[in-house]
């Protein structure tokens, strides 16, 4: 039998992830190093209070990987949903 979850009751909080793409086509992943398994993962984190998604996004990605604002280029969204 599948279990049903309530997305309402489940504590949520507003996020952004990023796909990094350099001029090669390959796509970043990161190696987690707080897991005792080899864990990877895109940069990603939460919406701080009163942050725009863009703005939360290249934050993450600059406390994540040290890339900063001015070394990327925006190139879509992900449809809100």
């Amino acid at each position: 039998m599948d279990r049903v979850i309530d997305a309402e009751a489940l504590p949520y909080r507003p996020c952004v992830g990023i796909v990094l793409i350099n001029a090669e086509g390959l796509i970043f992943a990161g190696q987690r190093i707080d897991s005792p398994v080899p864990a990877w993962q895109m940069p990603q984190g939460g919406i701080d209070e009163g942050e725009k998604p863009r703005e939360a996004a290249l934050r993450e990605l600059c406390e994540e990987t040290g890339i900063t604002a001015d070394l990327v280029e925006f190139v879509a969204k992900a449809p809100e949903g």
